[in-house]
């Protein structure tokens, strides 16, 4: 078995800004699993996530998140039940701001 390690990206090269959080929501993999994650970090633009069961790769997510309709998303990497995902359709700035709201009254 092979093992990486990851290092946050440089300040610079992501398109988006990610913000720190704890939000945990439902997730669907293809209509084959229904579970609970966890999301770590959230940008408009995706969000990396801790789950129960290893990702795969290249497959697509559906996020449950609280207020908003399920949110589409593609798993860029997957390593050790943590996820990368990007949504395939970006947040609204107000879709954002609702889950940071979110976020903040759950600390």
């Amino acid at each position: 078995m092979l093992a990486a390690e990851f290092e946050p990206a440089e300040p610079g090269r992501r398109r988006f800004p990610r913000a720190p959080v704890s939000l945990h929501v439902g997730m669907d993999n293809s209509g084959l699993d229904r579970a609970l994650c966890k999301v770590i970090d959230l940008s408009v633009h995706g969000c990396r996530i801790q789950t129960y069961s290893e990702l795969e790769r290249g497959s697509t997510i559906w996020l449950m998140f609280a207020g908003l309709p399920p949110c589409v998303a593609d798993v860029r990497w997957s390593a050790n039940f943590i996820a990368g995902c990007e949504f395939r359709k970006l947040l609204s700035q107000r879709s954002f701001d609702h889950l940071m709201k979110l976020d903040a009254m759950a600390r």
